[in-house]
């Protein structure tokens, strides 16, 4: 019976703590696990060979076949430039400035070539939604889209033809965006490097159609940049001109109000100053010619009275000397005087013509005094006719003056009206002069790119690359493959090497029981692989088995092992195979060896034997029968083996009485080895009550098949129970498959020592 030393062993071993502290020769280190092994990866490589051929292979023909089947595309290219120099006709500032030559302004005129707003335009213009290229609908229809049709139209109880004639504006809506995507999908767009040149390409299978669209989206971005500078005019003209009608009104209704309140102030003006301003300065200027008049005329006034104070006869009065009247006067005298002198020399006083020429000459001096009279009084006249119009002067000046100081108070409203109107005047004015600049450039727009170079007519195809196409095929084959290994070996859930065993699981390994098929040849496949046992015991299976066994027996040093329990996680792993093979091995090497078959729901012993016993374990725990009556003993290899019979009846707990305990006490006086041949752990709980009762616990996996987690789960149990585990060993291994494999396993050497056996 197992101690409490092996007990711990067990319970340090489960969970696959490597190198946690355990002194065992067979335990891996961590740091042996994170060296990286080549030749572990060759052999990964080597065994996944197959999928990895697969995989690529299938990825390169796929490759291939959509290569050399795809259809030729040709790539036409036209090249844009922004034009960073423009000409100036005009000194006018633009409406709509040009580009500024910065990089972030080029990328954004590639992406507004690649706009969905200029593809509409390239499709309206050439009439794309009306190419099958394009426009998927316009495509023949095959013989099963025929069918289908005909069969809906059927359904739908309208003609084949009347679905056509009846789209709907949605649906003409949704092919017409369908068809700018797949123009937009052919269009490539690319700035060349950190210059001002656009790469503007188009691909097609006609090279021709090809270089037409490219022209086509070139031309359109040009034309786009000259309608948007257009557009941009023309909104600017109008609402300059809308802006000019308001302002006009403005200005006609500014200068309406200083006119009327000039008119209503009597603030009117010529000549840059206002009627009273000029009427005050006429009055001005007359006043002082008039009171200028009135001092001439005073003095001379003043100096003929003074000279007739003076006892002068006025002859020497300026005014008389410049009368034409007392100078015509005054001739006559002195001709009448000189008649007189003469007269009197040749006459005397007394004589009568000297007396007419005296009354004469009297009568003139009479007429020279009284015209000198007349002078004087009509100076007299003249001064206060002169005073009078210089009084009236000075009162017409106090009341243009009054009427002044009224007009300037008014004058400041009136300055207020004239400055709303001189800046209505001067806004209508600036926007008028904005207006006459916008209207002369509506035809001296230029565009901000120019064309470089217009597309070419390509004459080789630019995909598809058939050496570049299947270059990256096989490179993505490799890759593929390559990954089909990574994520099958990820998914690969079980055990492959006995390294697997000692690095997860923390357990020895023990052996393996190989697949017959994969050592004996396809021939065996109708052997059972314990008959084969018995026909070759020289064989590779054979060693094999004998390799597992001296694994088991020298597992506890120092301490004889009689009772073995095999079990294993799961149904169907090569318990009973195993467990018969390791028998009938001992039995040859002369040890007395019984076959205990405790799986009461298979009995695969029997299989073993060849036929259905009548009588056997659970009758002879029942009391039924002795042990001789259920023994059975194989007359080729001296093996025996207590089986199961088949009944309906299924003892509880059967294992686990005292009657268990007895047979194993007789049987381990009776024979050499004990094997007991045990149902799965996690199926049912009969393993776990066997493997206390046992010396050891042979612990199987189904080669790459049996899932790590289940091996866990089924080591936990076994440690829960008290069971010692000795180690664990591999089934229906494929040698063949483990060549490739089992690097870290002795299988993987079975190339080299298969022809011992032969």
């Amino acid at each position: 019976m197992p101690d409490d030393n092996a007990r711990i062993d067990l319970k340090n071993r489960i969970g696959g703590f490597a190198g946690s502290g355990a002194s065992d020769d067979w335990r891996v280190t961590p740091q042996a696990t994170q060296v990286l092994d080549i030749r572990r990866m060759v052999a990964v490589f080597r065994r996944r060979m197959r999928l990895f051929a697969a995989v690529g292979l299938l990825i390169f023909i796929a490759v291939f076949l959509a290569t050399i089947q795809a259809t030729p595309q040709y790539t036409a290219t036209a090249n844009v430039m922004l034009d960073t120099r423009q000409e100036r006709v005009v000194e006018n500032e633009a409406v709509l400035s040009g580009l500024p030559a910065d990089s972030s302004t080029v990328d954004t005129e590639v992406e507004i070539l690649r706009s969905r707003q200029l593809a509409e335009r390239v499709v309206e213009t050439l009439g794309l939604d009306r190419d099958p290229e394009f426009n998927w609908t316009l495509h023949k229809p095959g013989v099963v889209s025929q069918l289908i049709g005909g069969v809906k139209s059927v359904l739908s109880g309208a003609a084949p033809d009347a679905a056509k004639a009846t789209e709907s504006p949605v649906q003409k809506q949704i092919v017409h965006e369908q068809v700018v995507d797949a123009v937009l999908n052919r269009l490539s767009v690319r700035r060349v490097g950190l210059t001002y040149v656009m790469n503007v390409g188009f691909t097609s299978p006609e090279p021709a159609k090809a270089a037409l669209i490219a022209n086509t989206f070139a031309e359109k971005y040009l034309l786009d940049q000259l309608e948007a500078k257009f557009d941009a005019t023309r909104q600017a003209n109008q609402w300059l001109n809308t802006r000019l009608e308001g302002l006009r009104g403005d200005v006609l209704r500014a200068e309406a109000a200083v006119a009327t309140y000039k008119a209503s102030n009597n603030l009117l003006s010529a000549s840059g100053a206002t009627l009273t301003e000029q009427e005050i300065s006429s009055y001005n200027q007359g006043l002082a010619s008039a009171q200028a008049e009135v001092a001439e005329k005073r003095a001379r006034l003043n100096t003929a009275m003074r000279q007739l104070s003076a006892g002068s006869s006025g002859d020497d009065l300026g005014e008389a000397l410049g009368s034409a009247v007392i100078t015509s006067l005054r001739a006559q005298r002195a001709q009448v005087s000189g008649r007189v002198a003469d007269l009197s020399g040749r006459y005397g006083p007394r004589h009568p013509e000297m007396l007419k020429a005296q009354r004469e000459l009297e009568d003139v001096d009479a007429q020279i005094q009284a015209e000198i009279k007349r002078v004087v009084s009509n100076l007299k006249a003249e001064v206060e006719v002169a005073e009078q119009r210089a009084a009236s002067l000075s009162g017409s000046v106090s009341q243009a003056r009054g009427a002044l100081a009224s007009n300037n108070t008014a004058s400041v409203r009136l300055n207020e009206l004239e400055r709303n109107a001189e800046s209505a005047r001067s806004l209508y004015e600036s926007y008028l002069n904005r207006f006459k600049e916008t209207s002369s450039q509506e035809g001296l727009s230029q565009s901000d790119a120019r064309i470089v170079s217009r597309a070419k007519i390509p004459t080789g195809q630019s995909s598809p690359n058939v050496q570049l196409n299947l270059l990256l095929g096989f490179v993505f084959a490799l890759a593929a493959g390559l990954f089909a290994v990574i994520l099958a070996e990820t998914w690969d859930v079980g055990f492959s090497t006995a390294e697997d065993i000692e690095q997860k699981l923390g357990m020895p390994y023990l052996g393996c029981v190989p697949e017959l098929t994969s050592v004996a040849g396809p021939g065996a496949k109708q052997t059972w692989p314990f008959d084969y046992l018995l026909d070759n015991p020289l064989s590779s299976f054979a060693e094999s088995v004998r390799s597992l066994r001296a694994s088991i027996i020298t597992g506890r040093v120092g301490r004889q092992i009689k009772v073995i329990t095999v079990t294993s996680s799961l149904p169907s792993e090569g318990k009973t195979t195993a467990s018969v093979c390791i028998a009938r091995i001992s039995s040859q090497m002369g040890q007395r060896v019984v076959v205990v078959d405790c799986d009461i729901r298979r009995r695969n012993i029997n299989r073993a034997l060849g036929f259905e016993p009548e009588q056997g374990l659970l009758e002879l725990l029942n009391g039924q029968i002795t042990l001789d009556d259920a023994l059975i003993r194989e007359e080729a290899t001296g093996t025996w083996f207590l089986p199961l019979a088949r009944t309906g009846f299924t003892p509880k707990d059967m294992f686990g009485s005292a009657a268990m305990d007895t047979l194993l006490a007789e049987l381990s006086e009776r024979f050499d080895l004990i094997v007991l041949d045990a149902p799965p752990v996690l199926a049912v709980a009969d393993a776990r009550v066997l493997a206390p009762k046992s010396d050891a616990v042979v612990f199987l996996l189904r080669w790459r098949k049996t899932p790590e987690k289940a091996v866990r789960a089924s080591l936990k149990l076994l440690e829960a129970a008290g069971a010692d585990v000795v180690g664990i060993g591999f089934t229906q291994v494929d040698m063949r498959q483990q060549v490739k494999h089992g690097y870290g396993d002795p299988g993987y050497y079975y190339e080299q020592y298969r022809t011992y056996y032969s």
